[in-house]
């Protein structure tokens, strides 16, 4: 009976034995199969970390080509609107697109085909000229506006001293009024400073505000003037 007591602990010992292997093994097993997936999930992470560095690099050169653009531009319409408030034909030929021209625009909203364009060589002299052109309609009557180059740089050009401004806005229109601002449609490739004043006359509420933009288009490096958009208040 005892030897029968005893073969049976001994078989009960052996099965307890071989089923706690069976258990180290699959422990062991089932680590090593977790440690292979930890190094795969850092791998993936150091991957994306990788590629996120890359997109922060490439995102920092962006901000600093546009800080450099912003810059570019905003220091051409300063040269621009210096040019203007002297009357100073010459220099403001020698920033017009050579192949574009300039275009006019009496009021905030462009019109792609009756606009007047006029190319850098005309505008050396353009104050001489006499000859009338009709640069658009009167807001209100509707009247066309007939005017001399000269005529049509005092009332719609530099008809206040835009070189001193009370705001600047950088490739941001600050001149709010009934047209319609399509600037962004006209000129899909370009980039516009905008002078403006909120004002003059309290009694006007700022009806009377005034707004000078001058568009810039990139050719071989160089930033040209390809329009000057001016913005009053319209009906």
């Amino acid at each position: 009976m005892i030897k029968n007591k005893s073969f049976l602990i001994a078989i009960f010992l052996t099965t307890v034995l071989l089923l706690s292997g069976c258990s180290n093994n699959q422990s062991e097993e089932e680590l090593a199969k977790k440690d292979e997936e930890i190094s795969q999930l850092n791998a993936k992470v150091e991957e994306l970390n990788n590629k996120i560095k890359d997109l922060e690099q490439k995102l920092e050169e962006i901000n600093n080509m546009d800080k450099y653009k912003n810059n570019e531009v905003l220091l051409r319409a300063l040269e621009t609107v210096n040019y203007l408030k002297n009357k100073d034909m010459e220099g403001l030929a020698s920033v017009v697109h050579p192949l574009m021209g300039v275009r006019f625009t009496p009021y905030e909203y462009i019109d792609l085909q009756n606009d007047l364009v006029f190319t850098k060589d005309r505008i050396a002299n353009f104050l001489e000229d006499t000859q009338t052109y009709t640069w658009g309609s009167f807001d209100g009557s509707g009247e066309p506006i007939v005017m001399t180059f000269g005529e049509y740089f005092d009332r719609f050009i530099y008809d206040v001293d835009f070189a001193n401004p009370q705001m600047i806005g950088n490739n941001y229109s600050i001149g709010k009024g009934n047209s319609q601002n399509n600037i962004a449609e006209a000129y899909p490739d370009a980039y516009f400073i905008e002078f403006h004043f909120s004002g003059f006359e309290p009694e006007y509420e700022g009806m009377d505000w005034r707004s000078l933009r001058l568009v810039y288009e990139k050719m071989d490096g160089v930033w040209y003037l390809v329009g000057i958009v001016h913005g009053e208040w319209t009906i």
